[in-house]
Parts: structure tokens; sequence; C-alpha cells
């Protein structure tokens, strides 16, 4: 990989809080900060390697739970090799398999051009636009030094296009990590994480490399860079197949990372942080075989959080009296993998899998352009008889587990909801309000009152822009007391992505253990019992009303809370299931709840006699004839 080559797609978000959000952000770094303390009070107390054993069990089970576990599948690879390139002292073959039926997986490998047998590299790819041909310099010098080496591309890189459109020549959804995460958001839906999916590559790219004639099956490693990194992590972890392992530009911890960078869907586990995991973790799980972090002075990941990992995984390799086979090296430059990263990676190889037997030293490989080391006739999967997505894999799941009746949707909703069950203080400085929503977390609202007397009907308005709507205004005309509010996290200036939306603040709140749907509901629940607790209101005629997304925090709060008379709601999506039926969704991360798909639907939410719908959406905000008690806007209006 030459230091030159950019990175297309960033496998994290680097950009700063919005001014909206500095506070809610803040808030559930301090919840984060508690549960690492716990972690790390844990993990000292672990000085023997029979308490290290059991710890490393756990660790074990627990991210399994977290992904939904593996996919259950057995079945052939049926690899095939469609083409091979012949360079100076190394061979790069073209090969496709089948990680699940008919999901293709391209890669190449790249062999030594010499009879014997060889041990081997696996090479998952970070976040690069045209995926396996960025690695080709690092893949070719492991060939070179006597190494056979698979490298493959992800889903939504190089020629695994998800959504792909032969009219676009691409993605219906651009990025490859704005593919990751609109997998994302389903896969949680349904009580999985998208990283299973990544992981289960990884294995069968795995079965396939050992499955190579040329191999030393049980002289194994893996390395690569930033999203690379992270599945290097993973199926190093989870795999006993891989023997030595060097993740680049990912190891880091979540004291350092919460607030700052954060990854897409496969490299955000919900409640990851809530089970009392970190990073570090998967070394610790891998411990005590060679392990090597490496690290640049100027990633957007920070660089002192990789220092907390590593001085912790040191110590837990010290149970076992193997400080030498954990390492942490720094390169110069910024997120990727320089020249003393490079060789340093080559020499963690060598000595662990060869003996310590060649050089470190780089040499020159003739890069080759894309297209020279595509695999199939077009460039994309896609196009292959039968080939299916990840979307479609997920889709499929959901269609076999969705249960035919329900479980108990209202105790569910108030475990996670909790509603309060008194006014919260109010500081008021005119219309302006603000409250303490949760302890030391204040949100904001706006209080119109009528000039007559009262006890008059109410409306809670739920607003998500910071703006006092024109529909407030004319409800308090009419003689409504109104409270606007704004729930936490909110009003927010994101994104530059056009489909996943304000996902941070989700997959944040799912690091914690918490919902962010469930937790801008109880917000709602504070404003009720705000105006509940009014003189000049009649708590029997408190009404709530909401648009688009923010309809299904209301209709969570409404579902806990029969106080609330009457709920109106407009272009609000009207069913998890639509998000299925086309996986292309607009902010579907700022509605999912864990699993919930698998019980429920949304018009389970609130029964019929309060709720108005007026007006229901699909997941791209276009209003669609749906069956149900529904009401459309005349075109005229």
């Amino acid at each position: 990989m030459t230091k030159t080559l950019a990175l297309f797609l960033i496998a994290v978000c680097c950009q700063a809080a919005e001014p909206g959000t500095d506070s809610f952000l803040r808030w559930l770094d301090g919840i984060a900060q508690k549960q690492l303390d716990v972690r790390e009070a844990g993990i000292q107390a672990i000085r023997d390697p029979g308490a290290a054993a059991k710890r490393q069990e756990y660790v074990r089970a627990k991210i399994l739970e977290l992904i939904g576990g593996l996919p259950d599948y057995k079945g052939p690879l049926n690899a095939r090799k469609t083409g091979e390139i012949r360079q100076p002292g190394f061979v790069i073959e073209k090969i496709i398999f089948e990680s699940l039926p008919h999901v293709f997986v391209t890669a190449n490998l790249y062999r030594p051009d010499r009879a014997g047998k060889f041990p081997g590299v696996l090479l998952p790819l970070g976040h690069w636009e045209y995926g396996k041909p960025a690695v080709q310099q690092i893949a070719g010098n492991f060939a070179l030094k006597g190494f056979v080496v698979l490298t493959y591309d992800p889903f939504g890189q190089g020629e695994r296009q998800q959504l792909y459109d032969r009219r676009l020549g691409g993605s219906l959804a651009n990025q490859g990590t704005e593919q990751h995460l609109l997998a994302g958001g389903l896969s949680v839906l349904i009580g999985q994480s998208f990283a299973r999916y990544r992981i289960w590559d990884a294995k069968r790219a795995l079965d396939y490399l050992v499955s190579r004639p040329e191999m030393l099956a049980d002289r194994i490693g893996c390395t690569g860079c930033s999203g690379g990194g992270t599945i290097t992590t993973y199926i190093s972890a989870l795999d006993a197949r891989i023997k030595v392992a060097a993740p680049a530009c990912y190891i880091n911890s979540f004291r350092k990372l919460f607030s700052g960078p954060v990854g897409d869907s496969e490299q955000s586990l919900p409640n990851f942080l809530a089970a009392g995991l970190d990073l570090a973790d998967y070394i610790e799980l891998f411990a005590p075989k060679p392990w090597l972090i490496s690290s640049t002075r100027d990633d957007f990941f920070p660089l002192e959080g990789a220092r907390i990992a590593f001085e912790e995984a040191r110590r837990w390799y010290g149970v076992y009296a193997a400080e030498d086979k954990i390492k942490w090296v720094v390169g110069p430059g910024g997120h990727g993998t320089p020249l003393v990263v490079r060789e340093a990676i080559y020499e963690w190889m060598i000595r662990w899998l060869k003996g310590g037997e060649g050089s470190a030293a780089e040499q020159d490989v003739p890069l080759l352009p894309e297209n020279a080391l595509q695999v199939t006739p077009t460039g994309q999967v896609a196009d292959l008889p039968g080939s299916r997505e990840v979307y479609d894999v997920i889709r499929e799941d959901y269609q076999k587990r969705k249960p035919t009746g329900h479980a108990d949707l209202v105790t569910m909703l108030r475990e996670l909801v909790d509603p309060p069950h008194a006014a919260p203080p109010v500081h008021a400085e005119g219309q302006a309000i603000s409250f303490e929503t949760e302890p030391r977390l204040q949100i904001n609202g706006t209080l119109l009152v009528p000039k007559t007397q009262g006890p008059h009907p109410a409306v809670i308005i739920v607003d998500t822009q910071g703006q006092v709507p024109q529909r407030a205004l004319d409800l308090a005309e009419q003689g409504n007391v109104v409270l606007v509010v704004v729930p936490r996290g909110l009003p927010s200036n994101v994104t530059s992505r056009a489909y996943s939306g304000d996902w941070l603040p989700n997959v944040r709140s799912w690091f914690i253990g918490r919902n962010l749907p469930a937790m801008r509901a109880h917000d709602i629940l504070n404003a009720f019992q705000i105006l509940k607790s009014r003189p000049d209101v009649d708590p029997s005629r408190i009404g709530a009303e909401a648009s688009g997304i923010a309809g299904i925090w209301l209709m969570m709060a409404a579902a806990v809370e029969p106080g609330i008379a009457r709920v109106t709601v407009r272009k609000t999506p009207s069913s998890f299931e639509r998000a299925f039926e086309n996986p292309l969704t607009r902010d579907l991360h700022s509605a999912v709840i864990r699993g919930f798909a698998l019980k429920w639907d949304l018009a389970d939410l609130v029964e019929a006699e309060r709720l108005s719908w007026v007006d229901p959406t699909d997941w791209l905000g276009h209003v669609m004839p749906s069956k149900g008690k529904y009401t459309y806007t005349p075109a005229a209006q």
C-alpha cells in the first residue's frame, strides 16, 4: 500500500459535535466513562491465567451474543478461478467464492511463483473506494517474502457494491460506509449487528485460504488497516486458525473514542460498553498469541487511546509471561500504513510464522490498475446470475423469524422508556423553558399560554429544528396551552450522509445500552408531566403532535402513557416491514429498537381510537397508500 494512497471512504465520523448536541454528547460520555471504570477495575483484578481464561470465556460469548451469532451455514464455497496475472516473483489469481448461497465474494490470491508450502496471510480491506487493488503493494511484498495472501472486497466496495444500479454504474446509496450503515439499521431491528456478516465473510475467506494446496494451514496471520484492522481484530479473536494478528489504525480505547471518531455499523456493536467491553478485550481474547498494534501519529484515531489499549494488553500478556508477544509500533503521518508500519508488519509475520527467516525490507511491486485485478466479467457481482446482496440475506432472516403473535409491548416499552411519574422543575425565561429530563441533562422548549382563563386543553408539539412552528402558534391562538419540546440531541445540523442521517447519537446511545428513540420518548413524557401539573391545563385533554421520524418517538411515549388523549403524527413511516422491502431508507437510525421488528410493528404502538395518522410514508419520505386507519391530505392542500 503506497503511503500516498488516499482513503476515499473513512471508516469513522470525524466531525465535531454541533453546538445543539454538545450537552447530550457530554452526558452520554459521562455514562460511558463510568462503565469503563467498572470494566477497568475488573481487568485490574485479573492476575493469573485461570482468571484470565474465565474472562476470555465471558468475552467470547458476549461478543457473539451482541452480534446476534454467526450464520448457521455449512454449504460449499463453490470457489473458482477466473484469471491469473504473473508478476516478477509472484502470481495473482482472481478468485470468486460464496460466503452464503449466492452471496459472491471477489478476491485476489497472491502466491510465490515457485513450488513449496508457505504460511498464509488473510488481508481484509479498509474502507477504500475500489477495494482489493488498494493493498496490492503489501500483498505483493508478502508473496515475495514467501507467504500466500488472500485479500477480498468487502460489502459495498470494489466489485461488491450493494444496491447496485446499472444505470448509475454504482450504488444508489453512494459510499460504502453509507451502505454499511443502512444494513446496520436493518440488522439491529432483528437483534443482530452488521458485523456478523463481515466476520462471516472473513471466516469463509479463511476457509478458502486453508484449502489451498500450497498452504501451511497451521501458520496463518491476519493484517489489515482501518476497516481492515476492524475485521482483523474480530476474526483473530474469534477464529483459532489465526495465529498472528497485526491490525493497523484501529486498536484504541473508548476512553478516547466515545466522544471522538465513531466507526460505522460493523465497528459499533450495540451494548458493547454496557456489557463491560472495550477494544483491548479482543487482544486479550487472542492472548497469548502474538499481536502487533500499529498506529500513526496524526491519525484521527487518538494516539493516546492506542496507548491505553497497549498498556492494558501488555499487562494482560504479562499474566502469561508472554510480554514479547505484544508490541506497538507508531509511524509518521495520518491514517494509513506508512513504510515503517508496513515493514513492522512484515517483520512480525516473518518472526512468528517463518521462524524469523527472511528480510522485512519492502521491495518494489508493479502496481496494476483496478480493472486489471477485476474478477467478474463486468466488475460487479450484482451482474452474476442469482446474486444476492446483504440486504436480501437480512430480509430473508426477518421473514423467517417474524412471529405471528405479539408479545407484551407495553411492558417492554416501559422498561426501555422509563416514563417519569412527576413533572421536573422548569426554568422559564419568557416563553423559553428548560428542564432536566434526566440527571445532569437539560433540554429546551417553548411554552405558549392563551390569554384567557383556564383550564385549557393542551398540546405537546415535538420539534426537531429548534424553531416554534406555525402550527403551535395557531393552536395557542385557538385556546390551547402549547408546549413545544426539543428532545435530547436536537437540533442537529448533521449530515453529509444522504440516507443514514443523524446516526451518531444512536450509535453512541446503543454502546452504553440505551435506546435513542426511547430516550426521546422519555423527554416527550416529561413535557406531558409538565403540562399535567399546570393549574391552567385540563389534564384529561392533553394531546400531542409530531411529524416525520419524531412521530415514532411520540407513539412510543403514548404507548406507555394513556393520559395522552390524542396523538397526531404526520408523514411518519408506517411500518418497519417497509424498511426490509426497500433497504434504501432515510434516518432509520433515529427509529431503530433492537429486535423490535421480530415482535411488533409501528402500528402496534398506539390504539387507533387515540391516533390520527396523516399521510403515512415509506422510509424515503414518500406518502404511500397503506392498509389501516390512515388519513390522507387532499392534493389541493
